[in-house]
């Protein structure tokens, strides 16, 4: 099957009511990337892998990659590990205006349509149009018209460039809080509700339906809304499938769609398979597959300080927060209180604004001292025990090897495990 057929198959069997769906990996972060490629191989599932608009856009985004630099660098991971590329999806999140909010409406709308045309002609298939922020000239907040018809002018573009054979399917709609995660400390969150659900996507058909889209929006599979889910830098607010039973109920008045269900990260088992008999069929992750990796590393950098000689160490815990403290773009907008909060935060805040410092020359260094010691001088099992038990006992049952990156991406498909189980992966293809 072509990636839209998967896409097309899992949302018509949830929307049947089999516990079915797709988890969707929302990182550049290569051993994220492998673990989550390395789990799908064994499954023998799909893989839905997808890009944010200020992490790979066509000025490079954070990542300092174009959607063809991130679609080569996802294909040569998937090499790496032996996935096959057929599996995989590629998808665009919260494509739109917000990497160029600061500039007039018109001048960020012209960078958002370039935006999606380069996504598409790249070999995306799964396309997240979100012009809910406002612009530099805009009414705050937007209505519900102005998001809809940007969207569609958005939609209009990708159309252009499509191939007629691998036309994308689109997601439409946004959650609160706004990309990136919650940046103050969470209290109740309300529930999307069925009116502003109704209005959204009704609002949207008419507006592609007046720049002759209408076979577009029939390739709209989903619909961001808050289904209560949410994360902060220490707290977290589960599922509550009550909270959502009116969400439940009327999904079935839209033809072909599914919920998507942003900031699911951290999640339980139990309440991610919730989600998915609740017709979020489609769950993204990012944050906490990092959030695992630098657990990981930190547990790695705790046994090399038992085992390695201080003068070989990688030091890598001290590196990433000078880094950080030097650097602090990426978390000085999110972390508060006084040194000692922020210093905590830098290092174990849920947000993980960490996730944007590991291919920084000093850390990947680090790092790689980090991985070398413990391969060439392997850990003995007790300090394995110690800081890493669940690798230990697979260690013991002689399902892994003794190796710091084998660790590291077992570490992560943990995690991952709980999402394919949740979405039945092992029955997708």
């Amino acid at each position: 099957m072509s990636s839209t057929e998967i896409l097309k198959n899992i949302v018509k069997r949830n929307r049947s009511g089999e516990q079915v769906g797709i988890y969707s990996v929302c990182s550049a972060n290569r051993f994220v990337l492998e673990a989550a490629m390395l789990e799908a191989k064994e499954n023998n599932s799909p893989l839905l892998i997808e890009a944010t608009c200020n992490q790979v856009n066509q000025d490079g985004g954070y990542t300092n990659m174009t959607p063809a630099d991130f679609q080569a660098y996802i294909s040569e991971v998937a090499k790496s590990v032996d996935y096959d590329t057929n599996q995989l999806i590629l998808g665009g999140d919260h494509l739109g205006p917000n990497p160029w909010k600061h500039l007039s409406s018109a001048d960020a709308m012209e960078k958002a349509m370039a935006l999606v045309e380069a996504y598409v002609k790249a070999g995306f298939t799964k396309i997240h149009l979100d012009a809910s922020m406002s612009c530099a000239d805009d009414e705050v907040p937007l209505s519900s018209e102005t998001i809809a018809k940007r969207a569609a002018i958005m939609c209009q573009a990708a159309e252009r460039v499509s191939l007629s054979q691998q036309k994308p399917y689109y997601i439409i709609g946004t959650e609160v809080p706004v990309p990136g995660g919650a940046q103050e400390d969470l209290e109740e969150l309300q529930v999307t509700s069925t009116i502003d659900l109704a209005d959204t996507i009704h609002t949207h058909r008419v507006l592609f339906s007046n720049l002759d889209i209408d076979d577009a929006f029939d390739r709209v599979i989903g619909v961001v809304v808050q289904p209560g889910v949410e994360f902060d830098h220490s707290s977290v607010i589960e599922y509550n499938p009550v909270k959502a039973k009116e969400l439940k109920s009327v999904i079935h008045q839209f033809s072909g769609m599914v919920f998507e269900a942003h900031s699911t990260d951290y999640q339980s088992q139990s309440c991610l398979s919730h989600l998915v008999r609740d017709h979020f069929a489609i769950l993204k992750v990012g944050p906490g597959l990092t959030f695992a990796f630098r657990e990981a590393v930190f547990a790695l950098s705790y046994i090399e300080d038992e085992w390695i000689e201080p003068e070989k160490r990688s030091n890598i815990r001290e590196v990433l927060e000078q880094t950080m403290v030097n650097n602090p773009k990426y978390w000085e907008g999110y972390y508060h209180g006084n040194e000692q909060d922020k210093m905590f935060a830098r290092k174990f805040s849920f947000s993980d604004r960490s996730r944007y410092y590991w291919n920084h020359a000093d850390i990947e260094a680090s790092l790689k001292v980090l991985i070398q010691n413990l391969t060439v001088s392997p850990a003995p099992y007790p300090l394995i025990s110690q800081y890493m038990s669940a690798q230990y006992i697979a260690l013991r049952k002689g399902e892994i090897m003794n190796d710091p990156a084998v660790f590291l991406r077992e570490r992560i498909r943990s995690e991952i495990k709980m999402y394919a189980q949740a979405c039945n992966q092992f029955s997708v293809s």
